[in-house]
């Protein structure tokens, strides 16, 4: 599938409004996507690691990356390659996420958890895609 073949349609562009825990001790992650339209995604049952990961990323400290993500970069500038958006979607009962790469090709990453491809996402600042079916309105207190 090449990038410009991606159902716009069927997705909303989103941004990383919170990053947290869910539990006391930081073991589950959870974070809010929300659309420019105010719906939101909300997501949990990830790693407090990649919480940490992402609030750090997003907030501009991008010194200390783990090793799985240093390996991505490197192999992307060896084949001049870019990320330049995820998409997340439901596929049974888990979130997956599919990554997009162009440069001296394109191709797509398909179906890896969607955690780590926001993490990524937010890592190298390129959009979140979320399928609209996932959004809903957000609640109020």
């Amino acid at each position: 599938m090449k990038i410009n073949e991606i159902q716009d349609s069927d997705y909303v562009d989103t941004k990383i409004t919170y990053v947290g825990f869910v539990d006391p001790y930081g073991v589950e992650g959870l974070l809010i996507l929300r659309s420019d339209d105010g719906k939101e995604f909300h997501m949990r049952a990830f790693s407090g690691e990649v919480a940490r990961h992402i609030t750090n990323f997003v907030e501009g400290q991008r010194d200390s990356i783990p090793t799985i993500y240093n390996m991505i970069e490197e192999i992307s500038e060896l084949n001049e390659l870019l990320l330049v958006r995820i998409i997340v979607y439901e596929s049974g009962s888990v979130l997956r996420a599919n990554l997009y790469f162009t440069g001296k090709t394109e191709f797509v990453m398909r179906n890896y958890r969607a955690s780590d491809a926001i993490a990524l996402a937010s890592f190298y600042n390129v959009p979140i895609l979320v399928r609209k079916n996932l959004l809903k309105e957000k609640m109020e207190a």
